[in-house]
């Protein structure tokens, strides 16, 4: 984030009729300030279940940034966005402004400078993030966060669907497709209705859901609806999708 020249013409205009360079450390102090607000910014409202690490390993550059920008590091993680819990992650902001000479008249340029600045996030599920600046902490620097694969339904999900539709009996439709997709987290639901198989299978907290009927005469159809269905006080995944579609 190249913010060095933003903040001295800034520095500059307030400084009115002051001489000398502007001071760096200044500058550096504002622009990690800055920095972290715009993180801030960037975790906003939180609408997926997530673990604080999974949240720091794809959120936060994972690549520091170069001289003269904001260096963004993270360095502490815990808890995760789901239900009431919260989500804490603590950033460390290390800005370094290099030297610069004036470049016109009425332009002060600036000292070379440095500053660190640490913030802690805390990030809830449907709530906006917030943060507060905290002393940073002594010592080594963790390693970088991981983030673990974010489960949701298989690539050849339609075709399990389609082949354990077609095998199925109604008395063997749960346990069949419960089979085609064992994986935890997982959501399967199936009914007959009117003589027709129906089976919903999905991972809610995702937003992923499949719907696929098969009628009486064995034809199979994938069934379409709304996708805001799957929100939070919606219908969800599940059977009624077809047997009670919203009006």
């Amino acid at each position: 984030m190249r913010l060095v020249g933003a903040l001295t013409a800034a520095a500059v205009a307030l400084a009115g009729c002051a001489t000398g360079p502007v001071d760096g450390n200044t500058l550096a102090r504002d622009a990690a300030e800055w920095t972290a607000k715009q993180l801030n910014d960037k975790f906003g409202r939180r609408m997926r279940a997530r673990d604080a690490e999974y949240i720091a390993a794809t959120e936060i550059p994972a690549e520091p940034q170069d001289v003269g920008e904001v260096r963004v590091t993270p360095l502490a993680w815990s808890g995760r966005t789901s239900g009431d819990e919260t989500a804490t992650i603590d950033v460390r902001f290390a800005a370094t402004v290099p030297s610069r000479e004036p470049a016109s008249f009425g332009d002060r340029g600036n000292t070379a400078g440095s500053a660190t600045r640490c913030y802690r996030y805390e990030l809830q599920l449907y709530r906006d993030t917030g943060y507060h600046e905290i002393r940073c902490p002594q010592g080594v620097t963790p390693p970088a966060p991981s983030a673990s694969p974010v489960l949701t339904l298989p690539p050849d999900a339609n075709d399990r669907l389609t082949a354990a539709l077609r095998s199925a009996t109604p008395d063997t439709l749960a346990n069949v497709v419960r089979a085609a997709f064992p994986q935890d987290g997982i959501r399967v639901d199936t009914v007959i209705y009117q003589d027709t198989m129906v089976a919903a299978v999905g991972v809610p907290a995702e937003r992923d859901c499949l719907v696929m009927i098969r009628t009486p005469d064995g034809m199979l159809k994938q069934v379409s609806y709304d996708r805001i269905q799957l929100e939070p006080g919606e219908t969800g995944c599940n059977t009624r999708l077809y047997t009670n579609p919203p009006r």
